[in-house]
């Protein structure tokens, strides 16, 4: 499933969501400049190891932000940038930008840590901002339960339908868990589900008090 809008009625230019896209996208094209050796040696020299994080914690911790910013290919970066689209302006709106900013980074820490807890033996760099994104997840699923996400179901043809946002980040949250549980490699499962409870519970905490509405799903059907 492909969310391809939801319905709530942003407000405000998303600012700090549109810096972050433009930060993840320049920082992926500085590590394409740099060919493909380069790109390895970025990998290798800012992802975040879990095994030489516990062996030096403090000189290893700046990994944790360097890596929020890498990505290793074109399908990881888009994908991630269309759900930061997706889902950050509403979250950034009802947050304002500062608190906002502050759940997406420490969401990134988050979902290193979880990850590291997970698998501390692992000397494989995790790299990409899903952990981070994971959080602004997490924000969305408390403060917006019953907006809808219009979905990609199948591409060929495409069918779409409007699934609650509940529903929607819930069985996302539960495929990372179960496939998190199954060991599959090449995704940090686990850095996902840490990412969506620390921006769960940071904003719960926040408490913001602005009240946004959503939209019937079937309003602006067209021109999605």
């Amino acid at each position: 499933m492909f969310p391809i809008r939801d319905s709530i009625r942003h407000h405000g230019p998303a600012l700090v969501t549109r810096l972050l896209i433009a930060a993840n996208v320049l920082v992926f094209f500085w590590q394409l400049s740099l060919g493909p050796e380069g790109f390895r040696w970025a990998v290798n020299a800012y992802g975040f190891v879990p095994k030489f994080f516990f062996a030096d914690p403090a000189g290893e911790f700046g990994r944790i932000f360097t890596s929020m910013f890498l990505h290793g290919g074109f399908e990881h970066i888009l994908g991630n940038m269309w759900f930061l689209w997706i889902f950050g302006p509403a979250v950034e709106a009802r947050l304002g930008g500062g608190r906002y900013l502050l759940v997406y980074l420490l969401a990134g820490i988050g979902a290193a840590l979880v990850e590291a807890l997970f698998l501390p033996g692992s000397t494989v760099p995790m790299i990409g901002a899903s952990g981070a994104i994971s959080g602004v997840l997490g924000a969305y699923f408390l403060l917006f339960p019953t907006a809808w996400i219009l979905t990609l179901i199948w591409p060929l043809p495409p069918i779409f339908f409007w699934f609650p946002a509940a529903f929607f980040i819930g069985y996302w949250v539960l495929i990372q868990v179960l496939y998190g549980a199954l060991g599959l490699p090449g995704v940090a499962w686990w850095a996902h589900v840490g990412g969506f409870i620390v921006g769960y519970l940071l904003t719960y905490l926040s408490r913001p008090r602005r009240e946004y509405k959503a939209e019937p799903f079937w309003h602006g059907m067209y021109g999605f």
